[in-house]
Formats: structure tokens, C-alpha cells, sequence
């Protein structure tokens, strides 16, 4: 009884320390002229090969200059856009841009 406790206990507490990872993570707003592929892959629906789409497009175009812009970029849609708008940020200095 004593092992299935602890065994119990052990599962509850990584089910937790995933579940607030998880949360923190969908919150957060993501700077896409900044952003390393890992953080653009954080978005929804964006995997590791859109992101460094993401990246190729700033380093060979300049800087979004709206959050729109990342429309611009093979493999995201309207839709996709929509899902993250909340979370697409442009940071220009002090000032940051939202949708």
C-alpha cells in the first residue's frame, strides 16, 4: 500500500508540473521578429518546419512590421492566423504591437 502511495503521488505531481508548463506556455505572447523557432512552435498549429519558414522569411524580407504580416509566410493561413492572433505580438523598441 505504501508503494502504490508513493507511485500515486509521484504521477499526480508530474501530471501537475506538465499541465502548468502547458498553461504558462499558451499565454504567452510571442514576439515573431524575435522568436526562436521553439517559441514560434508554441503557437498552434505552427510545427518546426513553419517556424523556421518564419525565420527564413525574416532574415531574407526584414522585420513584420504588423502581426498580419506572418500571413506572408508558406504554411500560414487566414485560420491559423485567427488561432493565434491573441498570442502574435510585434515589439519595436519599447512599444509593442498587438492585433
Amino acid at each position: 500500500m505504501k508503494r502504490f502511495t508513493i507511485v500515486a503521488c509521484t504521477v499526480i505531481a508530474l501530471m501537475f508540473a506538465f499541465s502548468v508548463y502547458t498553461f504558462a506556455s499558451v499565454d504567452k505572447t510571442v514576439n515573431i521578429n524575435t522568436a526562436s523557432i521553439k517559441e514560434l512552435s508554441s503557437l498552434k498549429r505552427i510545427g518546426e518546419k513553419v517556424s523556421q519558414r518564419i525565420v527564413d522569411y525574416r532574415e531574407s524580407v526584414g522585420p513584420f512590421e504588423k502581426p498580419e504580416d506572418i500571413k506572408k509566410v508558406k504554411g500560414i493561413s487566414d485560420k491559423i492566423f485567427e488561432l493565434n492572433k491573441e498570442r502574435i505580438v510585434i515589439k519595436d523598441g519599447a512599444v509593442e504591437k498587438k492585433f
